[in-house]
């Protein structure tokens, strides 16, 4: 939060037949599951847009058959050409049913082609339920990187598919039902082999076996473990409870923004909006230094590090009374000390919202950022941003999830950004809110003027990723109970 990222700078259908089963007598094709003579399903794929280090297939799986197919009957697999001398991690971050009830795992081809080596399988545990005649599983959205995080080259890779921008019908992927290939192409000799009757003899087909550690999904956490939330229903500033909730206004003066600006709890609020309490900061100008108050609101401690932040924030493009055009930034984020110059486990991730431009952009931005390390003077900063030129004004869910391999922002429910493993804290943070101007070029004018941005929750919760439909999940939990508070996140 000092000077900003501007500055510091197929559809092809596959019957069950003699041919999908080469090397088997009649008899045994009549023993065998008839799954695609009602059952059938087809796979749709989009290339997820992952950077150069990750690859990021998202599938759903639709029904087009006339009964209903259990989804934990059915496999699906993404064939790739494999880095000499490379493992990999697969991770879901996103999918409809539930990431927990999504499997992964890699296998090797017993005929390696020169776009196929190795393949990823994805399947579905029984709690993913199945799917009705016409339905679809809606995302799955997948990823996988190199253990060792290096770039992957994914031009040879057979099932990538560059231009699938949006989902459609793919069968450079094959999928199976019971063991019968229902769907898709694989590479030449690869064709997945039905698992055969109890009494059949002949070759044991190969199965995926995890050649790496595979990621923990989303999980539901459990309501007593390291979990901060907050409704902040507060009746002032001043309000005991705050300070005992762990929450300190900042008051006087010092970064970022304005020199000479002061930090004023009293522009900290709170008022009921419907059933919700909502925290409201203010900031004032009449464009000087002296008459120039902003307002912040972080947590005392510094005991949070990898899991999920959210909060639901409503940022605003104009001002409550007065002329408009202020640099202003509006913001959620995480953040520890710079213990030295260019530190290496400083950390900070942030939600900024700039309404009226600043660090040299013209008119209203959204970043996120995440900090490596920085040096005050002379500037020089190790970040990596993501940002969005347009009118973000209005109620936003944000939430960010911290892991072990990657950053993730979002926006509404939406993947905002994905930012590298080289960005990972090393350092317990603290958790912020705060509203300030960068300076006072962006309106020259002496009338008074006044900004807010409000905040309804906050909710962290520790070591585990969330998506965002658990998180409001959550959040509806404790609001039906009549929980308004609950600090369970231990101390560092």
């Amino acid at each position: 939060m000092r000077n900003g990222p501007g500055s510091r700078k197929l559809r092809i259908r596959i019957a069950f037949a003699a041919a999908t089963v080469i090397g088997l007598s009649a008899a045994a094709l009549t023993a065998l599951p008839a799954a695609a003579a009602d059952e059938s399903i087809a796979i749709r794929y989009r290339q997820g847009g992952a950077g150069g280090d990750q690859a990021a297939p998202w599938f759903t799986v639709v029904n087009t058959g006339a009964t209903s197919v259990p989804l934990s009957q059915v496999k699906v697999r993404y064939y790739f050409k494999a880095d000499p001398g490379a493992s990999y991690r697969y991770a879901c971050d996103w999918a409809v049913r539930g990431c927990t009830q999504v499997t992964g795992a890699f296998g090797t081809l017993a005929n390696p082609t020169a776009t196929a080596d190795r393949y990823l399988e994805v399947g579905f545990t029984p709690g993913a339920g199945s799917l009705a005649p016409g339905a679809d599983t809606g995302d799955v959205q997948l990823r996988f990187h190199r253990s060792d995080w290096q770039s992957l080259d994914q031009s040879d890779d057979y099932s990538f598919g560059p231009a699938q921008t949006t989902y459609g019908d793919w069968a450079k992927v094959t999928a199976t039902i019971e063991g019968v290939q229902v769907w898709g192409t694989a590479p030449a000799g690869n064709e997945p082999t039905p698992t055969p009757p109890a009494t059949q003899t002949g070759p044991t087909p190969t199965t995926p076996t995890p050649t790496d550690p595979l990621p923990t999904g989303p999980t539901t956490p459990s309501p007593d473990r390291g979990v901060l939330f907050d409704d902040f229903d507060y009746a002032r500033h001043s309000d005991p409870a705050l300070a005992a909730h762990g929450w300190t206004i900042r008051s006087g003066g010092g970064g970022p923004g304005v020199t000479g600006a002061t930090w004023a709890p009293e522009n900290v609020t709170f008022a009921k909006q419907g059933a919700n309490s909502i925290m409201t900061l203010r900031t004032s100008t009449a464009g000087s230094p002296a008459s120039t108050r902003q307002a912040e609101v972080h947590t005392g401690v510094r005991k949070f590090k990898n899991g999920t932040y959210a909060a639901r924030v409503r940022l605003a493009d104009t001002p409550t009374s007065g002329p408009d055009g202020d640099h202003l930034v509006q913001s959620f984020f995480t953040i520890n000390d710079l213990t030295a110059p260019m530190a290496d486990d400083y950390a900070e991730y942030d939600f900024e919202y700039l309404p009226n431009g600043g660090w040299g952009e013209p008119a209203n931005v959204l970043y996120t950022t995440s900090w490596e390390t920085f040096r005050p003077d002379p500037w020089e900063a190790v970040n990596q941003h993501t940002e969005a030129r347009t009118s973000q004004a209005g109620w936003h869910d944000l939430v960010l999830t911290i892991d072990d391999a990657a950053l993730v922002y979002y926006l509404d429910g939406k993947e905002f950004a994905r930012h590298d493993a080289r960005y990972l804290p090393e350092r317990p943070m603290s958790i912020h809110f705060n509203q300030w101007l960068i300076d006072l070029t962006g309106q020259i004018s002496t009338a008074p003027r006044a900004y807010e941005e409000q905040v309804d929750y906050v909710l962290h919760v520790k070591d585990q990723v969330l998506t965002p439909a658990q998180v409001a999940a959550k959040v509806t939990a404790y609001r039906t109970t009549g929980t308004a508070f609950e600090d369970s996140v231990p101390a560092s």
